[in-house]
């Protein structure tokens, strides 16, 4: 009952309208743009090319919001970008991009110095280099070489862009720079902040950065909130917190006299090879070009709500015919049980398939979510009527089940005819934790797949009797405790204050205590009461 009561709020929350400050304009002053936003296209690929005619479709449809914008790179065609751009009465931000090969280097930069003798008019600046000492691609004195070669072969303004710390870091930057840009993403800090304090802070470090490079411009050349991917601590990633950013950062933005850029123009799918699903959701317009939200008026997690909760009703309704095959109990618990189970069953894939569709890559990625989505829903069926079972009263009392036995199966004994299903399950979110816990930064929790055997099998476990389990496999054991390790691991690195985190750690739990309670249980049974 809680799950199925559980999945209805969750996806009903999804689709409630959330009411947010207007923005008071739909202009925005600049925004990143990367044209790599179709499937298969990565600025990764050398061979790469983006064709003027792209170019100019993109930037004739991002004029009627934004006065400027800012590229990374002179290759692929981007090249392009500035001519296009004046065309249209915009003002670019243009990108040399600098990394570890000085071929690539060198060329990045001549072809930059061209472009701005070229497109003077156009230009706004020309950013040198972009968190390559994030990357530790570059010494500092490699890049400040760098930096006054540009500024020498021209007059428009030069500076470099990185994280705010990385300035702090090497302050004597500023001295072979017209001005200083500084990125500032709340969500990845190292301490994130929530997106009810993010512009405030981004306020704080921009004032923090005006005191400590005083005289000198300040840019911030990066800032945004991404609207897909993993909670981190109470920074949670979501279409509503992208609009709030953005909408509050704007309303901030109108209150000072404060150059800005906005990241980004477009989602780019490419970057979750980089930093997870969070990196491909961060446009303000999706991939297609649509824009993902208004600027004004309350804004809707997921239009597509109603889905979850069809999924949930149509998944009852199969519950309820499978149970009708083969039953030996009868009477409404049992019925309700099913129908229960089911309903919870499909508002979990529902949610699962979601996460699918933001986070998958490829084909593979996409045969395996759904292979563990098909795994889930008939673990789960085959739970719903073992829990239907236990709570009808059977058709005829002498046909009650018989204290379950041992059985062997792959040549190991197993204690209860679940716990195949379960050691598998028991093994797959042991090692996802695994994952979570030693390299979990781009990783998403997938909460909706593993719900479906975790709430199931603790549901099961207590419906049994004190006699009903015979003492656990030690594999079951020793992944049990690794379950509940696993799962504060991740609490403790989120401080606590990830609720997502607790949700997994609730998951890991569910699934353990039938193991650890059998094994309590089974350790205090007399010897000679014991299953031979």
């Amino acid at each position: 009952m809680a799950a199925a009561v559980f999945g209805a709020a969750y996806w009903w929350l999804l689709g409630r309208p959330v009411t947010l400050p207007d923005s008071p304009t739909a202009k925005i002053g600049c925004v990143s743009y990367a044209p790599f936003r179709f499937a298969g296209e990565t600025p990764f690929d050398p061979n790469a090319f983006i064709s003027p005619q792209r170019i100019e479709e993109d930037l004739k449809a991002l004029s009627t919001r934004f006065d400027c914008v800012r590229t990374y790179s002179m290759g692929q065609g981007l090249g392009a970008v500035p001519d296009i751009a004046g065309r249209y009465g915009m003002k670019v931000l243009m990108g040399i991009w600098l990394g570890r090969d000085p071929i690539a280097n060198e060329r990045e930069i001549a072809l930059g110095i061209a472009a701005a003798k070229r497109d003077r008019n156009t230009l706004r600046g020309i950013i040198v280099g972009n968190e390559v000492l994030l990357r530790n691609e570059l010494s500092e004195k490699a890049l400040a070489a760098d930096i006054a070669r540009v500024n020498e072969a021209t007059d428009v303004p030069v500076t470099y862009a990185d994280v705010w710390e990385f300035w702090q870091a090497h302050p004597a930057l500023a001295k072979v720079t017209d001005y200083i840009t500084i990125h500032i993403l709340p969500y990845w800090e190292d301490e994130p902040v929530s997106p009810e304090k993010a512009v405030r802070h981004v306020a704080d470090v921009y004032q923090r950065m005006k005191a400590e490079f005083p005289g000198k411009q300040i840019m911030i050349g990066e800032t945004g909130w991404p609207s897909q991917g993993r909670t981190r601590r109470d920074a949670s990633a979501s279409l509503v917190n992208e609009a709030r950013y953005l909408r509050e950062f704007l309303n901030y933005a109108a209150t000072v006299d404060m150059p800005y850029n906005v990241i980004e123009a477009f989602d780019q799918p490419w970057k979750r090879d980089l930093e997870g699903t969070v990196g491909g959701f961060w446009g303000i317009f999706d991939a297609k070009g649509e824009p993902k939200f208004a600027m004004t008026g309350p804004v809707v997690e997921e239009s597509r709500w109603s889905w979850g909760l069809a999924a949930g009703g149509v998944v009852a309704v199969l519950f309820v015919l499978a149970g009708a095959f083969r039953r030996r109990w009868h009477g409404v618990p049992g019925w309700a049980a099913l129908a229960l189970s089911g309903f919870a069953t499909g508002t979990a894939l529902a949610a699962h398939a979601r996460l699918l569709w933001f986070a998958c890559r490829n084909p593979l990625e996409w045969t395996v979510g759904v292979a563990a989505g098909v795994a889930g829903a008939f673990t789960a069926l085959w739970l719903a009527r073992a829990i239907a079972a236990r709570l009808a009263a059977p058709v005829n009392p002498a046909e009650v089940a018989p204290r379950p036995v041992e059985r062997r199966m792959w040549g190991m004994a197993w204690t209860d005819a679940f716990t195949p299903q379960r050691f598998v399950w028991m093994f797959i979110l042991t090692l996802y934790g695994i994952l979570m816990a030693f390299n979990g930064r781009y990783r998403d929790f997938p909460i909706g797949l593993f719900a479906m055997p975790c709430i199931g099998f603790l549901t099961l476990a207590l419906l049994r009797t004190r006699e009903d389990a015979l003492m656990p496999l030690v594999e079951e054991r020793f992944l049990a405790i690794w379950l509940v390790l696993l799962g504060i691991a991740v609490v403790v690195q989120e401080l606590g204050a990830n609720v997502v985190a607790w949700g997994w750690l609730l998951l890991n739990l569910a699934l353990a205590f039938p193991v650890l309670a059998a094994w309590a249980r089974a350790a205090r049974r007399p010897k000679d009461t014991r299953p031979a």
